[in-house]
Order: C-alpha cells, then structure tokens, then sequence
C-alpha cells in the first residue's frame, strides 16, 4: 500500500524556488522551476570522453555519465609456459606446447560484464592514461592459442612462454549536475557519481623463450619467465633429455593459486552472486511510499511529447502525448525523495497506473532494457532513481537508475516510443528531459 499522498510541503516550496542559498539549502534542495525551458536538446555530441571532476559540462550532458580512471596498475604477467630442455643436435624451429599458467579476463564493475558503451569507454580511459593499447573487448588469455613456434639456437634450459602486461584499476562515473559556486551562484560540473568500480584488461600476448643465464630488463615479461625457471636449483643444472621439462614445484603452486583465484576459493556448484547489485546483495523492499503532493510532467524538451506510463503492466513506459485522454498516465509523484551531494534520489510513482517505474530484474544489466512500470511498489533499488539538475531557473533533468547505474533515455523522438536505460546515456543530448509541474 501507498503511505502519505498527502502534500510534504518542503519539496513543494523547493520545487518551486529558482535561486538558492546556502542558508536555505534544506528548502530548495529541490529546487525545479515550475514552467519548462524552451530550448530543444543540442543535436551535437556530448562532451569528450575525457572528463574530470569539476570540469564543466552543459544541460545536453544531464542524462549522460562518463568514466574517470582513478587509479591503475600494470603487472607484467607469464600466462603460458613450459620448461623446455635443447640438447646438441635438437637446436632449430620447435613448436612446444605450454601449459596454462595464469588466465586473465577482461571486466568491468561487479559483473564483470561488457554490456554497452560504458564499460568500454572505462578501458579505452585506462588504456588512454596509461598510454597503453589494451583489450576492451569480452576477451580472455585463456583463449590464446598455447602453442609458441621458436627458433633454438643453442642448447640449454629454455623457458618458452608466452605473457601480457596485466592492467588493473579503479575508476568512478561521472554525472553532469548543478554546483553552488562560492559567490552564490550555479554551475554545471561533472561530480563524481554512483557507479564506481573494478577493472581489469591486459595488452597484446608477447611470446618468446628465455635462458637462465640470458641478461633481461627487470621486471618485464621476459624477466618474470626466467623467474618461473628456479635457475638456482640443482635440478635447473641437471642434464636432461631433450625436451620438455615436468613443472617445478614453485610452478605447481602458482598455478593452484590461480585456480583458486579464478573461482574465488569457491567449491564447485557453489552458487555465486550476480547481477549489477551482487556485490551488495539483492535489492531490499520497503514496503510503504511517502510522496509529495505535487504532480510533474517528464517531457522533453521544448516538444509535447512526455513520458507515459502504459495501461498493461508488461507494456513499457513510452513517449506519449498529453491530451484529455492520457488518463493521467503522463503524471508523476516523486517519492520518499532524499538528497546527497547536490543529487536528488527518488521513487518515480504514476497517478494514472499507481505503480512505480523500475528496470526488470531480469536483465537488468542489459543495455536499452526498457523502464517498466511494477505494482506494488517495492522502493528497491532497482525502482530508486538519481536525478540531476540544471541550474535554478531551467527545470531540464537527466534520470539515472540507482541499480544499474545507467541513463534514462529514447532512441528516437515518436509517438510510442518506448524509455530505455543506456549504460553512458544517449551522447546526442536525448537523455536530457525537464521536469515540468502540472
């Protein structure tokens, strides 16, 4: 059941503010011109890729989010090898066939997943910062071929191997709202947002065979297969036939480790968590709603065209025009509304429907899922949203799903036209809306 439809006077008086103080930030928190700005969203490009926090960013960048690279590390790391023993009369070309020493994986974020332009963008920042061409695509070294064609020319203990420069980091979006400047007045900055993160790619596969004794540049790939050979033991001296040569101990245990990394010390069958939310768990319910009074319009624009919730609960919501006949489908309450950091978080609840919008559960980390609408109202996460703002004065918005992380936005402006989540948010200015009060 519903709770409180009732007015909760402090967001309407914000809503309705167009300047703001600090001395009065608590009323204007929300602070939403009640008439719609007249300007059409830019049909140009959003800002570059490349974005930093407090860098300036325009209304057309509202419903977009970009990465920042906050930390990174490169691991030169030996993915392939095996001991391999050249006697006089075996030097020449020999195809040997290593074992799997370490496999690295492509990801993003909890997931891990490359779904949409985000998380691509997240590795083409990293390869960029550290000036690196690394994958950013759904790769795996475990899907290079383990087979290394070398030339021996002298007898001796090789270690053939092949071996990339694992990249690792931490990265945060970027979303485009309205900051307070220190002389009072507004500005649209990029802030750092919901939806930060792991990352993990790796660059091309090098591949070659290296001696004992062979002086190598320290702490590369090279010198990291040499490390695998254990020159100082009485067994590196021994003779051997020609060949290849069992593992060391030392490799034994590297590659248990790995094993067990890559299953996160799991026993098999082990159900593991997934999902945009895995790593904080399934979404919690909360089973009441309090909203305010007020009623909005979610419109693009400068068109007449604005977001209609559908009368079939398995339809989406939809671009739809307001007339007598749109049964209130085209108005909504925001509720349980809270603020963090200038950024409005709230529960988008239809009057002509009594639902609330949400991303389905079930492929909710797919990008373009459509926003669709569920009753009753469970306030997770998943029907949270983060709301940013233009400065006082424009009421043009840009709507972020708390789950997922992604961007409201359409594909095209037509009548039916169905609302979609976008991992990076439509990049032509198209996630841009206004909150208009009716």
């Amino acid at each position: 059941m519903l709770r409180s439809i009732g007015p909760v006077n402090r967001f309407g008086r914000s809503f309705t503010s167009a300047t703001a103080t600090a001395a009065t930030l608590a009323v204007t928190a929300m602070s939403l011109v009640a008439s719609p700005a007249a300007a059409a969203p830019t049909d140009s490009p959003a800002a570059a890729t490349t974005a930093r926090p407090g860098d300036t960013c325009t209304a057309a960048d509202l419903g977009t989010r970009k990465p920042y690279i906050k930390s990174t590390e490169v691991s030169p790391t030996i993915t392939h090898f095996k001991g391999w023993f050249v006697t006089e009369g075996t030097t020449g070309n020999q195809v040997v066939t290593t074992s799997t020493q370490t496999v690295i994986s492509v990801s993003v974020g909890v997931t891990g997943g490359l779904e949409g332009s985000f998380p691509v963008q997240t590795l083409t920042a990293a390869g960029a910062t550290l000036g690196l061409s690394v994958k950013v695509d759904a790769s795996s070294t475990s899907t290079e071929s383990n087979a290394v064609t070398w030339n021996f020319n002298q007898p001796g203990y090789y270690g053939v191997y092949k071996g990339t420069k694992k990249v690792t980091g931490t990265y945060a979006s970027l979303n485009c709202n309205r900051v307070q400047q220190s002389g009072g007045g507004w500005a649209l900055k990029w802030i750092e947002g919901p939806g930060g993160g792991n990352f993990t790619t790796f660059t091309t596969v090098e591949e070659g065979a290296v001696r004992c004794q062979d002086s190598v540049p320290a702490n590369s790939i090279m010198a990291k297969a040499q490390g695998l050979l254990d020159c100082g033991s009485p067994a590196a001296k021994a003779e051997r036939p020609a060949g290849a040569v069992p593992p060391t101990a030392k490799q034994k245990r590297d590659r248990l480790a790995q094993r067990q990394a890559a299953t996160g010390g799991k026993v098999a069958g082990q159900p593991k968590a997934d999902g945009p939310g895995a790593k904080a768990g399934a979404p919690s319910a909360k089973a009441d709603l309090s909203c305010g009074s007020e009623l909005y319009r979610i419109v693009v624009p400068g068109k007449p065209l604005s977001w209609g919730a559908p009368h079939l609960r398995a339809d989406s919501v939809r671009l739809r025009p307001s007339t007598i006949f749109s049964g209130n489908l085209d108005q909504w309450r925001l509720c349980n509304v809270t603020e963090r950091n200038g950024v409005i978080e709230a529960t988008l609840w239809n009057l002509g429907n009594q639902a609330c919008a949400t991303i389905p559960v079930q492929g909710a980390g797919a990008d373009q899922a459509p926003l669709m609408m569920e009753s009753p109202c469970r306030e997770d996460d998943l029907q949270r949203f983060h709301i940013y703002r233009d400065v006082p004065g424009s009421s043009k918005i840009g709507v972020q799903n708390k789950y997922t992380g992604s961007m409201m936005g359409h594909d095209r402006y037509a009548d039916g036209e169905s609302i979609r989540q976008y991992s990076s948010g439509r990049q032509d200015g198209t996630g841009t809306y206004t909150l208009n009060r009716v």
